[in-house]
């Protein structure tokens, strides 16, 4: 899945015109797939794939007697309402399945006229998650992030000794994913004002969004198996962006012994779109680790994944409020950073999850951890970028933010480029704040 082919060639171009603008998100050299039907109808969910400003809808694809066998046969699994047997079918049928769309979709078709008749606006449709989503869990992996976040609470110690050693994660809770369009009310819980010596129940002040990669499993492991770092990313069907909606001061008053709970299990907001490892060939970079830091041990390394092991992703954070969108003025960019600055890599997520015998199930999602940058303005949350609630910002339209406030939109998106290639990216995953019950 690391090895560049014909389908990311730059020079290969779309029957879809908005596919070849150079500014889509979808070209043909990406290709995600999701899961679709048209916008306020009572059609069955099915598997998509995007292209530029289209929607090639595959259950039209493999209805369509005048398309090829040979093209429309791998195309097949993708067409139920999830993914699930399709990611569970294993790095081959992925692949084929990619290139036979891309054969489809390019401007030198032979079926473009009927692969035509399979497209939808993608304005005319609405989403559902791509996959039956059975486990959840969220990892910590951005050494940027704990670091600044763990200043705030502890300046002579930010980095628990066991930080550079283990990838630290939490089980999160599956059932409050949403997909991008997502509304969800602020949430309650415990929290301990200031000063106070009893906590109160009440909906959280200090709400914040995390900028995350998701990595959804394809081929699961037998329980009691664990899955070598060297063969991890082929049990990887490809990454979305996540945001991992926090309420910082329940979070601060509940976690510890034992974790986060009610401070995170209340929303988790993920892109419709699953860009799969194969597209992302052309963007990947070796994994590094600094000298004079504990080097991985043997279980987490191999010479693939120093090699071949990071991605150059880019990662950005936008806010729009109410008034903003009262006022027509476009979402305000928050903050910028590049997955590459991960402290561990994607194969080294998935070795570890399973190095107890944990067995994966096709569908599973993992976080990578709010994504920050070395600098601070590259900081993924809230939290970060206003010093724990002290240094509020200040919006291009004269509003303050320390935290989400109710009626604000956040909106991840993330991206590749690179000399020699084409640019391709996630979409986006949206959500609104909505007040809290009485």
């Amino acid at each position: 899945m690391n090895t560049v082919n014909e389908t990311h060639d730059p020079a290969a171009r779309s029957f879809v015109a908005s596919a070849n603008d150079g500014a889509t998100d979808f070209p043909l050299q990406n290709l995600p797939f999701g899961v679709m039907r048209r916008r306020g109808s009572v059609e069955a969910w099915r598997g998509a794939i995007a292209i530029g400003d289209q929607v090639l809808d595959l259950g039209a694809v493999g209805a369509h007697a005048a398309l090829p066998a040979p093209l429309r046969e791998p195309l097949s699994p993708c067409a139920a309402p999830t993914l699930n047997a399709f990611m569970a079918a294993g790095p081959h049928a992925w692949s084929r399945a990619r290139r036979a769309a891309w054969r489809l979709l390019h401007e030198r078709s032979d079926d473009a006229a009927a692969v035509r008749q399979c497209l939808v606006p993608a304005r005319e449709v609405e989403h559902a998650l791509p996959a039956s989503i059975g486990d959840y869990t969220d990892f910590y992996a951005s050494i940027h992030h704990a670091t600044s976040v763990g200043r705030l609470f502890r300046p002579d110690q930010p980095l628990l000794p066991n930080y550079k050693w283990v990838p630290i994660a939490y089980h999160g809770r599956a059932s409050s994913i949403g997909v991008s369009g997502q509304r969800f009310r602020r949430p309650k819980g415990q929290r301990l004002p200031p000063g106070a010596r009893e906590p109160v129940l009440g909906p959280t002040q200090r709400l914040d969004y995390e900028l995350e990669l998701g990595i959804y499993v394809g081929t699961g492991n037998r329980q009691g198996d664990a899955i070598p770092v060297g063969e991890a990313e082929g049990h990887v069907f490809g990454l979305c962006l996540l945001n991992d909606w926090s309420a910082r001061e329940i979070q601060a008053w509940e976690y510890q012994p034992l974790g986060p709970f009610l401070a995170k299990n209340f929303a988790t907001t993920v892109s419709p779109w699953i860009v799969t490892l194969e597209a992302l060939a052309p963007f990947r970079t070796s994994w590094t680790r600094a000298a004079d830091d504990p080097q991985p041990l043997p279980y987490l390394d191999a010479p693939g994944v120093r090699e071949r092991g990071g991605v150059e992703i880019m990662l950005a954070v936008l806010l729009q409020t109410a008034r903003m969108r009262a006022e027509g003025q476009a979402p305000h960019e928050l903050s910028r950073s590049n997955y590459r600055d991960a402290y561990w890599a994607i194969a080294q997520l998935v070795a570890h999850h399973t190095v107890n015998g944990c067995n994966l199930l096709p569908g599973d999602l993992l976080g990578t951890g709010t994504q920050s940058g070395p600098r601070p303005e590259e900081a993924g949350s809230l939290l970060e970028l206003t010093a724990g609630g002290k240094q509020p910002i200040t919006l291009p339209n004269g509003e303050t933010r320390t935290f989400v406030a109710d009626g604000d939109v956040v909106t991840l998106r993330a991206w590749c480029e690179r000399p020699g290639a084409t640019r391709i990216g996630f979409g986006a995953a949206s959500a609104e704040v909505l007040p809290a019950l009485p």
